[in-house]
């Protein structure tokens, strides 16, 4: 668990809560619900829906009721314009995907977070609502992040592992630090790390990572398969995207 900032600033927290409570609500909410559901009175409450309608991060629907606004969109679109990408990552990507039919996937280390930075969808692999641009991956469940995870000191892996959590998606998913370490000390950076059913039942992941420049430090690149069965010929066209992705000067 992270521990509280001494410089903690409780309304800033309670405004990021309103605007998860939004974001989780199916509809729309009104003020009384977001209050409640915040853990927060009432008169709180719509200083910081004023305030978020204010700034644009939320809308006041006819009703009377709150949603989303566009605000949260353009920092979105923002964010995963930050994301440093090789150059020649779309290409090598879109290629991937092409040749084997499978959905391929970009991912690196920011912070102490595993996040997806480009994907390219393939009809033969499912569409995995957790591995989209802009999300963390689970670093203890799937490929990429257990591939990523090689490349780091016991130390950071800890820190990692212990600021995500080891959250179960499956029955099949390591739920304890000592487990996920002792299937890393199987493997070394660049090998091809292979997740069964860890991530989602009935589907197979592979990754490999490759150098990058500082201060990114490594990209993984990973598939997806429906079924536990990860073809050779797609290992390979993996090893070969993971070496593309790390050549100099290839666009």
């Amino acid at each position: 668990m992270r521990s509280e900032p001494t410089d903690f600033v409780q309304s800033v927290s309670r405004a990021l809560r309103v605007l998860e409570q939004v974001a989780q609500a199916e509809r729309p909410l009104p003020v009384k619900v977001i209050a409640r559901r915040c853990g927060l009175n009432l008169s709180t409450a719509y200083h910081l829906v004023r305030t978020l309608c204010y700034e644009g991060y939320l809308i006041r629907q006819v009703d009377g009721t709150y949603a989303l606004g566009s605000r949260l969109a353009e920092r979105f679109h923002e964010l995963v314009g930050s994301f440093q990408r090789p150059p020649s990552a779309a290409t090598v990507l879109r290629h991937l995907a092409a040749v084997g039919g499978h959905t391929a996937y970009l991912a690196r280390i920011a912070g102490d977070r595993m996040v997806v930075v480009e994907v390219v969808e393939g009809p033969h692999s499912p569409w995995l609502e957790d591995l989209q641009v802009g999300l963390e991956t689970a670093a203890h469940a799937t490929a990429l992040g257990k591939s990523l995870l090689t490349t780091l000191p016991r130390r950071a892996l800890r820190r990692i592992l212990s600021a995500q959590g080891l959250r179960r998606f499956t029955r099949d998913t390591p739920t304890e630090v000592a487990a996920v370490e002792a299937e890393l000390r199987q493997l070394r950076p660049g090998d091809v790390v292979i997740e069964r059913g860890q991530f989602r039942e009935n589907v197979a992941c592979a990754s490999v990572v490759t150098p990058a420049d500082d201060p990114v430090g490594w990209w993984a690149v990973g598939v997806s398969t429906r079924g536990m069965d990860l073809p050779d010929q797609l290992l390979t066209h993996l090893r070969g995207a993971a070496a593309d992705l790390g050549r100099p000067g290839r666009t």
